[in-house]
């Protein structure tokens, strides 16, 4: 997962996480968003494969 203190991926793609009630997903500022997650760790997951590949 982008963090403030890192520079932009070469790809210029943002990713974040964000709660929706029991779940969590993660969007990215090319209007990716990936699935609903229960865990986070699985959506930042997901966000690092976005950025990465």
């Amino acid at each position: 997962m982008q963090h403030l203190d890192e520079p932009d991926p070469p790809s210029g793609h943002r990713t974040t996480t964000v709660e929706q009630g029991a779940f969590c997903l993660a969007r990215c500022t090319c209007g990716w968003r990936g699935p609903s997650r229960r865990a986070r760790s699985q959506a930042r997951t997901d966000a690092d494969k976005h950025t990465t590949g």
